[in-house]
């Protein structure tokens, strides 16, 4: 009897300088943004997706379509509005009167990464219908399902500013996002980069005319690596050592959301999941093999804060969701620092150096 082959130990160096080259390419016509990158990475390499919430002109378009271009992905674009339709997203039967039958036309879901541009602007039952696309990894055409090509993330962005003619996604369907990055506006010096660079991208002669030349033009097509780099990367993912340390530190985090007084609505297990999945993801872009809990701090405003709700009362009282979580953060990094400075002393039970939260949480930007 034939037996299944093991698994081969994943190539964390390999995979390391994938991720480096990665990075390397997108910089060349994405300025700054490092942390966005990081966060695309880790939706990517986890099977999530993300949500990022940005005023408009940030990139986040010229991002996705350098990531795509720098993995060999196939990327599409949805502009939502609010006269869209589920089958504009997930594709339709149209009837070949040649042949008197019905084929299927595929929409443009049907791609390794879709930006679901201003998802906020289409109807409830176009959301529905990506978020539910989002979860099961299929769709339905005509009563036939059809399986979405691998990997599949979707990378959607709404306007934290103008509300008019919108649709706010409610708690159940924001929780089915990984993360959701809240994006800034550029620093100054890496404003004068991008001016400089946009200055010098000159004219393209095309079809006997020409154009001005943007950004988009000078993504480099060539790829640093493809789609078994990316499962590569995924499995040395699934490899990283999660201590039971660092898991109770995650149920307790999560926990905290659901007893706080203040929050009405607090993190589901999903929450969990997801903190524990983007924070494996986090030590592989960051060369390691475990988590630490630098990783449950810097990522925990964008796993949880979109998953919180406050009660009446402490709206209110003028508190904000993200001064909420950042008490929380603080109370349990100064517990686990009087934690650690008793270990230390010889006064109380030896804990996993590797999972030590003596990490001073990071501040939790203020939500839009």
């Amino acid at each position: 009897m034939s037996q299944d082959k093991p698994a081969p130990t994943p190539d964390f160096a390999k995979s390391a300088q994938f991720i480096q080259d990665v990075r390397e390419r997108i910089a060349t016509v994405v300025v700054g943004q490092d942390v966005v990158v990081e966060r695309l990475l880790i939706s990517l390499f986890t099977g999530g997706h993300i949500l990022l919430q940005g005023v408009p002109g940030i990139a986040k378009t010229l991002l996705a379509s350098a990531l795509s271009k720098a993995m060999q992905l196939d990327f599409s674009r949805i502009q939502f509005t609010i006269d869209l339709l589920p089958a504009d997203i997930l594709g339709s039967e149209i009837l070949d009167q040649s042949t008197s039958t019905f084929r299927t036309e595929k929409g443009p879901i049907f791609t390794h990464l879709l930006l679901a541009d201003e998802i906020n602007r289409a109807a409830p039952k176009v959301q529905g219908a990506l978020l539910e696309a989002m979860q099961e990894r299929k769709v339905t055409i005509g009563g036939d399902p059809f399986t979405l090509p691998a990997p599949f993330l979707v990378i959607a962005t709404q306007n934290p500013v103008e509300q008019a003619g919108t649709f706010e996604l409610p708690e159940a369907q924001l929780d089915r996002f990984m993360l959701l990055h809240r994006l800034d506006y550029p620093t100054p010096d890496e404003e004068r980069v991008i001016l400089r660079r946009n200055a010098s991208l000159g004219v393209q002669r095309r079809d006997g005319g020409a154009v001005v030349a943007t950004e988009f033009d000078v993504i480099d097509d060539s790829p640093v690596g493809g789609i078994e780099d990316i499962i590569a990367a995924m499995e040395a993912v699934q490899s990283v050592h999660v201590s039971d340390t660092f898991l109770e530190h995650v149920v307790e985090l999560v926990g905290r959301t659901r007893a706080h007084p203040d929050i009405e609505l607090g993190g589901s297990p999903r929450a969990g999941i997801s903190l524990i999945k983007a924070s494996r993801a986090r030590a592989l872009l960051f060369q390691r093999n475990y988590v630490v809990p630098e990783d449950l701090f810097a990522l925990a405003e964008d796993v949880i804060l979109h998953r919180l709700r406050l009660n009446y009362e402490a709206l209110a009282d003028g508190k904000s969701t993200a001064g909420v979580l950042q008490e929380m953060l603080a109370q349990m990094g100064s517990g686990s620092e009087s934690k650690a400075n008793a270990s230390l002393n010889g006064s109380g039970p030896a804990s996993d150096p590797a999972s030590n939260p003596g990490v001073s949480p990071a501040p939790v930007a203020s939500e839009a």
